[in-house]
């Protein structure tokens, strides 16, 4: 019996979905219950096996959707310069340098850029062949050679028109034909037409028993062909996000998260699905009720656990604020970041890490130096934060919309008191306001000058009021729940419900 998790990528900033896999995996481990994590994206700019084993997972956990027709395994980088010269059929007139890039002249006409990775930039990931300045081919490698890809030019561009994938010795396994974005795959006894077919050509492969679980983490692209092609196996749905728009639903119709539409309406094929918390449970419990005829097993089990309840070794940092998540337009951190700067004046000592990378950071970074409070407020990147929450005295979070919310866990399970807004699920999950931080209430529209001044308001008087300590235990008490053990007895006892109902 194995369980099979199914996502599409993954990368250096995380979601929250891959984090919530990593920690089933952990759980998984322990339960000695044998488990893969499929993961369906084309990788291209770095070797998956550096984005899966940097968040946690083993490489024999992993299967990737292109390399499983294959017998390569999940690896590191370790295609030196060296292995990529001794292909080279041209003897090497000359070669340039720059961040992370050898470039090797082979001809007047001819070049190969190898792109580096590695600590001491090593090993070669990725190979782009130049001849008369068109770009003809691009090899990828981990350990060996993974795949390449073949270009033609096409209006003065490159135009990709072809992917090989290989084997271990070299030979081809598969390949794949490129026409105006439409993929064909084509193998030695069949063709597949479009990624669709190829995952459910992987879950033919897989020959699925009875007892098995299929877990759905993210469906875009992929859910249609999961859904047909789950043989006799249990088809588990994780909810990891709000499943609807509360705007458009009323007392007849429910308007479904485009994510999540196609599962719920076809919910007479799924045996299970899990929310990550009880009140998001009770909700979707309900609309079923109301509005489908189906009424589906629904589970709340957290998407992740706290090994323990930490303390701070000595005093916190007075007046520290902090957060933690990627930096994208929807968590909102220019909300927070202007609301220290305004609380700032009535409570001077008050500083604000933020922890996290993404797309936002140069907005965030010019806006920091805009109100020159670069002395207070710092961008720390991304860093493992299990032993500096508890350096903190308050987390703030100003996301609408947190389906559960790891680091909301790991702030309570540090003693940190948390401002945010009240919205579901995560922020009402282990806030009790009044008592280890505030709610902020949501209005209609999302005005950040309101957003700035209320949480300014909450963070003034969260230390006007003097009661730390008595929020900083509340909040180790609201954390106690997720404590690992617990969520390690829930997964067992949900496998061992889902996965032998009906097979006896």
């Amino acid at each position: 019996m194995t369980v099979y998790s199914i996502n599409l990528g993954i990368g250096w900033a995380s979601s929250g979905v891959e984090y919530a896999q990593a920690y089933r995996a952990q759980i998984f481990r322990e339960l000695q219950q044998p488990a893969k994590f499929i993961f369906t994206d084309l990788f291209q700019t770095e070797n998956l096996q550096h984005f899966t084993s940097n968040i946690g997972f083993r490489d024999e956990e992993v299967l990737w959707l292109y390399s499983f027709f294959t017998d390569l395994r999940i690896a590191p980088s370790t295609f030196s310069k060296a292995d990529l010269e001794a292909t080279f059929s041209s003897p090497i007139l000359r070669t340039e340098t720059g961040p992370k890039l050898l470039r090797y002249h082979l001809g007047p006409d001819f070049y190969v850029n190898a792109s580096l990775c590695g600590d001491e930039e090593q090993y070669v990931q990725r190979v782009e062949y130049v001849s008369k300045g068109n770009l003809i081919r691009k090899d990828y490698y981990s350990y060996t050679r993974m795949f390449s890809e073949y270009y033609a030019p096409l209006n003065d561009k490159p135009q990709l028109y072809q992917r090989q994938f290989f084997n271990e010795d070299g030979s081809v396994a598969y390949e794949e034909l490129v026409s105006n974005q439409q993929s064909i795959f084509r193998f030695a006894d069949r063709i597949l037409y479009g990624k669709e077919a190829l995952v459910a050509f992987l879950l033919e492969q897989l020959q699925l028993e009875p007892e098995d679980l299929l877990i759905l983490d993210r469906a875009s692209g992929i859910g249609q062909a999961v859904f047909a092609h789950k043989g006799p196996a249990k088809l588990v749905v994780v909810i990891h996000a709000e499943h609807y728009n509360a705007k458009g639903t009323d007392d007849y119709n429910v308007l479904w998260n485009n994510y999540y539409e196609y599962q719920f309406t076809n919910a007479h094929l799924v045996d299970a699905f899990i929310t990550s918390t009880e009140k998001q449970k009770e909700v979707l419990e309900q609309q079923f009720k109301t509005y489908s005829q189906h009424q589906p097993r629904i589970t709340a089990i957290p998407v992740g656990s706290l090994s323990q309840l930490r303390q701070p070794q000595g005093p916190r940092q007075p007046y520290s604020l902090m957060t933690s998540s990627r930096l994208a337009s929807e968590k909102h951190i220019d909300w927070l970041v202007a609301a220290v700067v305004e609380a700032k004046n009535t409570l001077p000592q008050l500083r604000f890490d933020i922890y996290g990378e993404g797309g936002e950071r140069r907005k965030l970074t010019q806006m920091i130096e805009a109100a020159g409070a670069q002395d207070y407020i710092h961008l720390k990147g991304h860093q493992h934060l299990a032993e500096v929450y508890q350096q903190y005295e308050v987390y703030l979070t100003a996301s609408t919309s947190e389906g559960f919310g790891l680091t909301l866990m790991e702030a309570v399970g540090s003693g940190l008191p948390l401002i945010g807004l009240d919205v579901p699920y995560g922020n009402q999950t282990f806030v009790d306001s009044g008592q280890n931080g505030f709610l902020i209430p949501r209005p209609e529209s999302d005005d950040p000058a309101y957003m700035t001044q209320a949480f300014a308001q909450q963070i003034i008087a969260y230390y006007q009021q003097d009661r730390q300590q008595k929020a900083q235990a509340y909040s180790y008490q609201k954390a106690e729940p997720f404590l690992h053990e617990h969520l390690a007895q829930a997964w067992a006892q949900f496998i061992e419900e889902v996965s032998y109902a009906n097979t006896l």
